[in-house]
């Protein structure tokens, strides 16, 4: 019994040299193949760049309708401001254009006064 466990124990000893003795050898061929499918990686490529090319364009597209938008503002309040000035305008237009106004100039700078009496004359 002695004797065949020790010719048990001697195989198993060899078989394990066997085993390390094969797997220090360089493999003839790789374990596993590796393989590139380069159709899907051109066509991952591809939708990559659009995508980048589409967010670029957005973003772009974006800035552009920003600094628009605050042109259009800057127009808007120049417009308003515009149409304030316009209106105080008109009001100084009718102060100046007053009567009243206009006959106490003549009378304190120009010397003139309001007839007392008014006489028309009538052609036959």
């Amino acid at each position: 019994m002695l004797a065949r466990q020790e010719e048990e124990q001697v195989e198993e000893v060899l078989s394990v040299e066997e085993e390390n003795r094969r797997l220090r050898q360089a493999p003839k061929e790789p374990l596993f193949k590796t393989v590139l499918d380069t159709s899907t990686r051109s066509h991952c490529q591809i939708l990559f760049l659009t995508m980048a090319v589409l967010a670029m364009l957005v973003t772009v597209g974006s800035g552009v309708s920003a600094s628009r938008g605050y042109a259009l503002v800057a127009v808007q309040q120049k417009a308003d401001a515009l149409e304030q000035e316009n209106e105080r305008l008109k009001i100084d237009i009718a102060k100046l254009k007053s009567p009243e106004r206009i006959k106490n100039i003549a009378q304190d700078q120009l010397g003139m006064e309001v007839p007392k009496h008014t006489y028309f004359s009538q052609e036959k």
